[in-house]
């Protein structure tokens, strides 16, 4: 099998896992990297042996696919660069900064006969791929997606950063019409949010409220869902999930007063527990070798970028 050739452009903190990832796989042949600080690229490819450019349209000439991992108010620029070269994409998420540049994106890789899969890494968790499986109708949906301020990303806040997983993840989970959104949000370390919360409400009923924060002294990634029968609590983190089911009440009579106590029995789901970084790039390149759609299509992704745009008019709104 001919090897796919393929570079990484930027190889910050999240283009790094990327190029460690690639060079472990098979029939792929990492080229080399590019990066607008000297001083990183050269130790990337020093360190992986590949070779390193200041210019990403000189790598863009020696590939066949590349993954872009460069701030968010640079995807579209690089992007689309790289889909008119006629090269494979794989863009760490979003999309783009906005709708009308991630149709335009969608439309050129189309237009290209392009793969064009935005790395929405969570789609790949082991227990988010389970969650299909075990829902029926659910009527509450709670994530919480909070961890501390680590200073990477300066050109987008919490919506973009973080609450775009959950988003993406519950809209693709109901898909179903949204009805309503409400959402605040506050900056406290400049211009952009660092804690948001949203509320989206859907046709069928369903209600989901997504917590983001970049401001707490510990890390969460959960998400919790009602259903008539049980209660759902995943943790992204650790891959796992637990179904709680309402088994009986029972009722204890004193002198005092009535006390309940409700019972339920744990029910833990077996989860094949993976790199989801690995697996979303291993698809990414299956959809180019077997000339199939990403696991979710480029539509779907517009359509987060929408929700997520209106969240965040909704935060300006209320600021």
């Amino acid at each position: 099998m001919k090897a796919i050739k393929v570079g990484v452009i930027g190889v910050g903190h999240m283009g790094k896992y990327h190029v460690k990832i690639l060079s472990e796989l098979d029939s792929i042949k990492l080229v080399g990297v590019a990066d607008t600080s000297q001083k990183i690229r050269l130790q990337v490819a020093e360190e992986w042996g590949v070779q390193e450019f200041a210019d990403y349209n000189k790598l863009l000439g020696k590939v066949d696919a590349v993954h872009i991992a460069v701030p968010t108010s640079y995807h579209y620029e690089v992007a689309r660069i790289a889909l008119a070269a006629g090269k494979h994409v794989l863009l760490e998420k979003p999309l783009a900064e906005t709708v009308e540049q991630a149709r335009e994106l969608v439309a050129l890789a189309e237009k290209q006969g392009a793969i064009f899969q935005v790395g929405h890494v969570e789609r790949f968790n082991g227990a988010v791929q389970q969650l299909k499986k075990i829902i029926l109708n659910p009527l509450c949906i709670i994530t919480r997606r909070w961890g501390p301020n680590v200073g990477r990303i300066t050109d987008a806040g919490v919506v973009m950063d973080l609450m775009i997983h959950d988003v993406d993840i519950i809209v693709n989970l109901i898909g179903d019409e949204i009805e309503h959104v409400k959402a605040v949000g506050v900056a406290v370390n400049g211009k952009h949010e660092d804690i948001a919360t949203a509320e989206l409400k859907f046709k069928q009923g369903t209600i989901a409220t997504i917590n983001a924060s970049r401001m707490s002294q510990y890390k969460t990634r959960t998400l919790e869902i009602m259903q008539a029968g049980s209660f759902i609590f995943l943790d992204y983190a650790n891959q796992d999930i637990q179904i709680h089911r309402q088994a009986a009440v029972a009722y204890m009579l004193t002198q005092e007063e009535i006390r309940y106590k409700q019972e339920s029995f744990i029910e833990h789901i077996q989860v094949t527990k993976e790199n989801p970084l690995k697996l979303e790039i291993e698809h990414f390149y299956d959809c180019i070798r077997k000339h199939v759609e990403p696991i979710v299509d480029n539509h779907h992704d517009i359509r987060s970028l929408e929700i997520v745009t209106n969240i965040l008019h909704q935060i300006h709104n209320n600021t």
